[in-house]
């Protein structure tokens, strides 16, 4: 199958906004060089102040939409499009994926069990086209948030909404969740959620493409890690599930307010936010 990468060279400074863009469009994958990710001798690096993205589209009229949009929001963009070979994906990011500690969790690749830390609780994610292996922003503001939530509440119920790899439910359920849900409307995503879990030896969490309709009761601890403009859409659906405290990620600071004022009209109080960069993580009590 033939897949097609956009290249754009964006200052560096509205990377993260380009980032949601591409995601928005579609993007299967993503590379990102810049000051914080070291880029290796034999690929292009970005020039001093910029980044460069690479993103990964099977349809090349996705990466020509997302192009477009870019150079409307993001002056002095540069831009490549290009065929690509199939490839092996899981081997070629291998050197972007990078482990990460939060609290009392650590996530990172299988490749690295061997220097995993023995007194972390460790989940092992194999990079592949599913969104989630832990080192990207809104996951790590995530991963905090359950860390904290089920420290002050063990055996809490937990539904992940937009489950991707399943690693926040997954975190939830080896802190102790008792119920633990992961549901997601990529049919893809939910079948490598399923490996991971085999791969780690978690059970008892229920993973499904179910809609928020389809799930039974209230959950102590609501986690939702997608886009802006979808957590907007599904803030009547995903408020009436929360039983205690609600957090969502996703989104970039400029967009938290358009965020909170959806959940804060279907009944949910603001509880607080934290940042990474230009991301925020916003939480609700019920």
């Amino acid at each position: 199958m033939a897949w097609y990468s956009l290249t754009v060279d964006i200052p560096e400074d509205e990377s993260e906004l380009a980032q949601s863009v591409l995601y928005e469009h579609g993007a299967a994958g993503l590379e990102v060089r810049d000051s914080l990710n070291q880029t290796v001798l034999t690929v292009r690096a970005p020039a001093k102040g910029e980044a460069i993205l690479i993103a990964y589209f099977e349809d090349k009229q996705d990466a020509l939409d997302a192009q477009e949009e870019l150079t409307e929001k993001v002056a002095g963009s540069r831009f490549a499009v290009e065929d690509v070979v199939e490839r092996d994906w899981s081997t070629e990011w291998r050197n972007q994926i990078k482990s990460v500690t939060v609290g009392r969790l650590w996530v990172g690749p299988p490749w690295e069990k061997p220097t995993a830390p023995k007194d972390k609780v460790c989940i092992f994610i194999e990079p592949k086209m599913a969104f989630g292996t832990g080192d990207h922003p809104t996951t790590s503001l995530c991963l905090a948030a359950v860390d904290t939530f089920m420290e002050k509440h063990p055996g809490a119920s937990v539904l992940d909404v937009g489950t991707g790899t399943g690693v926040l439910a997954f975190a939830a359920r080896k802190l102790g969740a008792s119920r633990c849900v992961g549901i997601d409307n990529d049919v893809t995503s939910v079948e490598l959620a399923r490996e991971c879990a085999q791969e780690n030896g978690i059970e008892g969490v229920e993973l499904s493409t179910k809609t928020l309709p389809g799930i039974e009761g209230k959950f102590d601890l609501v986690l939702a890690n997608i886009l802006a403009n979808t957590l907007c859409e599904l803030a009547p659906l995903i408020a009436p599930k929360v039983n205690k405290h609600l957090v969502l990620a996703g989104v970039l600071v400029p967009q938290a307010e358009e965020v909170t004022a959806a959940y804060v009209k279907c009944g949910l109080k603001h509880a607080g936010n934290a940042t990474i960069g230009e991301w925020i993580r916003l939480e609700f009590d019920a």
